[in-house]
């Protein structure tokens, strides 16, 4: 059954190993760089309880993103739950717990994959997939090497253990140690999965396996970045950062020890990477993302309406311009969603259900990594230079003597200054402070490097169908009299 809000905060009260700023976090649900968050997620799982909702998040009793689809259908209501999530935070948390919800369910749809000649993690797939839905579990991950030297395969790094790896093998499980990168979300998760979405190399299997272990497994370290919630003044002056800060955290494995039960890859070096690519978990990562994207695109394009209402430039046909460009974008992304569904694929000749079709997926994070920084060019321009003049916080508008001068010089028509200012203030923090800069580096980075899924594309896309088209007409003459003629 799903979860409250309060449920999943208890749950996250385990003796987890977070540390920010030199010093251990006791409580991440209590400590005010991680409360507000924390908080916000909360209420993603009140939603499931409330009676608007319920039946779009979930089904079965368990979230929708943990169902296998079976058809388009359900590719369609997964996807509307994915949307009411993602509309909650405004597409800014991006790896809520239905991100790696609909990548466990890929592993279930395909769990031979997981069936090696040396380790059989198929059942212990499965068994993940189960303990995640029937818990309502917040899965999160880290399946990036650390950049040390990105030159060297894994075996090759300067130092034995700085990609996690196994170092000992016991009766009960294994002992692992080393890091891994962006541990997004990690720090408000209840199980972290461990492994790699990035080719490895022939030699790299000591590194080769992928594990989930709870959070507050003892030896597991995370290091946060900073946080930007706790640098926020107020949910007045720092409207997105001071309540949907996921943050980011690098995983520290320190001879921690895995149960062979919560493995699911194991020295083999194909399985360990194929799990993402061969099962439908990439594009399930992916459905998710595009559909938040989309979200987020919709809110961003919404502040640029509301910014040229306000300097009363809205009518201008520059700047219509710009919003029609923004909508296109729009529905650009909401297009790729939609396709992706529609060009839906069989897994494993339908035994594994369905999933939404690669080629489209893969196309859709080229299209959000170079749109995303487009789009917030284009909004910074719309917003001019009112997004810099802002008074500090909201005191200036509360004091005595400052309050009045506010009123008078930071206002519009129609457009009291408070009003101004908190829609100033928001998009500032959407476009142009440290969480914003963040989040367009995440935005370019959101399923890994380009090499990794532009690699992909090209393995994936429908490349003969390209070619053939080409070479029909480089068929369709010859070199004679006629074609030397102009």
């Amino acid at each position: 059954m799903t979860r409250s809000g309060q449920e999943y905060l208890a749950s996250l009260r385990d003796g987890r190993e977070v540390w920010l700023d030199g010093e251990r976090v006791a409580d991440v649900t209590r400590h005010p760089a991680f409360r507000n968050t924390a908080a916000s997620i909360a209420r993603l799982y009140d939603l499931a309880h409330d009676p608007e909702y319920a039946s779009v998040l979930t089904a079965d009793g368990a979230h929708r993103a943990y169902k296998v689809p079976r058809s388009y259908e359900d590719l369609v209501a997964r996807r509307r739950a994915y949307k009411v999530w993602a509309e909650s935070s405004f597409g800014f948390l991006g790896r809520t717990p239905d991100y790696m919800a609909g990548g466990a369910a890929g592993f279930a749809a395909a769990p031979g994959l997981f069936t090696t000649e040396g380790f059989d993690g198929a059942d212990n797939a499965v068994a993940y997939h189960r303990r995640l839905a029937e818990g309502d579990l917040y899965p999160t991950f880290t399946i990036t090497n650390p950049q040390i030297d990105r030159t060297k395969a894994a075996s090759e790094q300067e130092e034995d253990d700085l990609v996690v790896r196994v170092v000992a093998e016991k009766d009960g499980g294994v002992v692992v140690r080393g890091a891994k990168m962006i541990g997004t979300a990690a720090v408000f998760g209840n199980e972290v999965i461990v492994g790699t979405i990035e080719p490895l190399a022939p030699q790299d299997v000591d590194h080769a396996l992928c594990f989930s272990v709870p959070i507050g497994t003892p030896g597991l370290k995370f290091l946060s970045r900073t946080s930007y919630e706790a640098q926020a003044r107020s949910v007045f002056d720092n409207p997105l950062s001071s309540r949907f800060d996921e943050n980011d955290a690098l995983l520290v494995c320190d001879d921690v020890f895995v149960p062979w039960e919560r493995i699911l890859t194991y020295r083999n070096v194909d399985a360990t990477f194929g799990m993402w690519w061969r099962t439908p978990a990439y594009v399930n990562f992916v459905h998710q993302a595009a559909t938040r994207f989309w979200t987020k695109l919709e809110f961003l394009t919404g502040i640029a309406i509301l910014l040229t209402k306000a300097n009363n430039t809205y009518q201008l046909p520059p700047v219509t311009q710009a919003i029609g460009r923004l909508m296109g974008r729009v529905a650009q992304a909401k297009a790729f969603v939609l396709a992706a569904e529609a060009s839906y694929e069989e897994v494993d000749g339908g035994r594994g259900g369905v999933m939404p079709g690669k080629e489209i997926s893969f196309a859709q994070r080229i299209m959000a990594g170079e749109l995303y920084p487009a789009a917030v060019q284009e909004i910074k321009t719309l917003a001019g230079g009112g997004v810099i003049q802002l008074p500090a916080s909201a005191d200036d508008l509360l004091h005595p003597e400052l309050g009045p001068l506010v009123r008078k010089y930071i206002r519009s028509p129609g457009h009291p200054a408070e009003d101004r200012i908190k829609l100033l203030k928001l998009a500032w923090d959407a476009l142009g402070s440290e969480f914003a800069s963040r989040h367009e580096q995440y935005e370019r980075f959101y399923h890994g490097a380009p090499h990794v899924y532009l690699m992909q594309q090209a393995w994936e896309g429908d490349t003969d169908s390209c070619e053939a088209l080409a070479r029909a007409c480089l068929s369709g003459y010859a070199l004679d009299e006629r074609t030397r003629q102009r």
